[in-house]
């Protein structure tokens, strides 16, 4: 039996209402504002991602260890190229590095890895 539905992730940030808008409009989730210092989006389905700010946020410094990610988001797309295109548009950073040829790493404006993947 579970004890939950669905886990929340929060991510650290310095501006949660901005990381909150990316995200939205990446993933096409509703965004609900709470204060400057929270918000969060939300599928129909129920899962959610909440942003939280931090003073003197550092983002990680991925692929190194000395910051590291600590968690990064996977999202499964259509289409790298295209899905490339729209991150980018949104306010994504391509990283540098690039070890798969199934999924591209960026970043999103606070700093925080995420990958673009298909199957």
């Amino acid at each position: 039996m579970a004890i939950a539905r669905y886990p929340s992730i929060v991510l650290d940030c310095p501006d949660p209402v901005a990381l909150a808008a990316f995200y939205g409009t990446m993933l096409d989730w509703k965004v609900e504002e709470s204060s400057a210092d929270w918000a969060q989006i939300r599928a129909d389905f129920g899962q959610c991602i909440s942003f939280q700010r931090v003073n003197r946020f550092v983002p990680p410094d991925w692929p190194g260890t000395d910051k590291p990610q600590q968690m990064h988001l996977d999202v499964e797309v259509d289409s790298l190229d295209e899905a490339e295109t729209q991150v980018l548009a949104l306010g994504a950073t391509k990283h540098a590095h690039q070890p798969g040829t199934t999924f591209r790493v960026f970043l999103d404006p606070a700093g925080h890895p995420f990958c673009l993947c298909v199957e």
